[in-house]
């Protein structure tokens, strides 16, 4: 494999990682916009500080769930997992 090969499938693996982190936004940013609503609808008092807390916090911890996952699969499908080796000592 050349050098432009490597680099083409290299941007793959990060066009792949936007792409998901692109959808993790939307599913985060909905997911938070029905917990308010949800909440709202079932009459629950709550003041603003509080649905800042509660959606940014649901968007924050969806966000870093889809970057850990995404950056495990981009790790894995350019080589570098298998780059690392076994993990066994090596004998000196």
């Amino acid at each position: 494999m050349n050098s432009s090969e490597s680099q083409r499938s290299t941007g793959d693996h990060w066009r792949r990682f936007r792409r998901l982190m692109l959808l993790m936004t939307a599913v985060a940013f909905g997911t938070a916009g029905f917990a308010v609503w949800r909440m709202r609808a079932d009459g629950v008092p709550f003041h603003l500080h509080f649905v800042i807390a509660m959606g940014g916090g649901i968007i924050v911890a969806l966000l870093l769930a889809g970057a850990l996952m995404g950056l495990a699969f981009v790790s894995n499908r350019s080589g570098h997992d298998e780059a690392v080796g076994t993990g066994e000592a090596a004998d000196d």
